[in-house]
């Protein structure tokens, strides 16, 4: 489960600034950490994070293909 949370985390920001710095391969890493956190959250069954990173997740795809 830490490695998960690690990995998660680290992908998170990497891709943040890569995706800030206009690098759009960013976006896919960051996509990947906000599902990894996701999973995490489901698996430690707690709510905060569940919510958190599946509205984040979503923002991003919302952001990235629809505006």
């Amino acid at each position: 489960m830490n490695t998960l949370k690690w990995t998660a985390t680290v992908l998170l920001i990497i891709g943040f600034g890569l995706f800030s710095a206009g690098i759009s391969p960013g976006w896919y890493i960051q996509i990947t950490g906000g599902i990894l956190w996701f999973t995490a959250g489901i698996w430690m069954r707690d709510p905060a994070i569940i919510v958190t990173n599946a509205v984040m997740t979503l923002v991003g795809v919302i952001g990235k293909f629809f505006l």
